[in-house]
């Protein structure tokens, strides 16, 4: 019943608008690099990147020296967008400095060219933003990627450095995000 449940909730978790939709597949680089591009391209100029679920398990998976900050959010969830500004200042503060931010977006296919495009611009994480398909999500990603997260909730926060994990489900503050980065120094 489980196997079925989740591509459930998932599936009620997705519904909303439909509009057309365009997106590039990503072609996985196993590097660490850490760039935080900047743009000042309109949302038309933008070109997101869908990853399949066993790209995000390998990204989540990543185990050396740089501090990775995935955080899985929707455009249309509130406490998401509350705490955005919060992950937008430490990118700001932390550029150069060993630490990826990767926005993972759980929108419905149908708003990817769109809602997110645009809610990426407005927020200037648009390069960070990789889309995954909830509906493309095995029953046991969530157990094998996580220990706290079943998906059921929103936003939620993985940070790894090394062999240490740090996962938030909810809508972390401005100090929370701050004590938690600091946590891996």
């Amino acid at each position: 019943m489980k196997k079925f449940l989740l591509p459930l909730v998932i599936l009620a978790f997705l519904t909303s608008c439909k509009k057309d939709n365009k997106v590039t597949e990503n072609t996985y680089e196993a590097d660490s690099t850490v760039v935080i591009p900047e743009t000042n391209e309109p949302a038309d100029n933008i070109i997101l990147t869908e990853y399949t679920p066993d790209q995000v398990s390998e990204l989540l998976n990543r185990k050396n020296d740089t501090l990775y900050v995935t955080n899985f959010f929707a455009t249309w969830c509130g406490p998401c967008v509350r705490e955005l500004p919060h992950f937008r200042e430490k990118m700001d503060e932390l550029k150069g400095k060993p630490v990826k931010f990767t926005f993972v977006s759980l929108d419905q296919k149908s708003d990817w060219d769109s809602k997110v495009k645009e809610f990426g611009d407005a927020h200037g994480i648009a390069q960070q933003i990789i889309l995954l398909d909830g509906m493309a999500l095995a029953p046991d990603f969530m157990t094998k990627n996580f220990s706290q997260w079943d998906g059921g909730s929103i936003p939620f926060t993985f940070m790894r450095k090394g062999d240490k994990t740090d996962e938030t489900v909810g809508m972390m503050t401005k100090d929370e995000l701050e004590r938690k980065l600091n946590s891996f120094n």
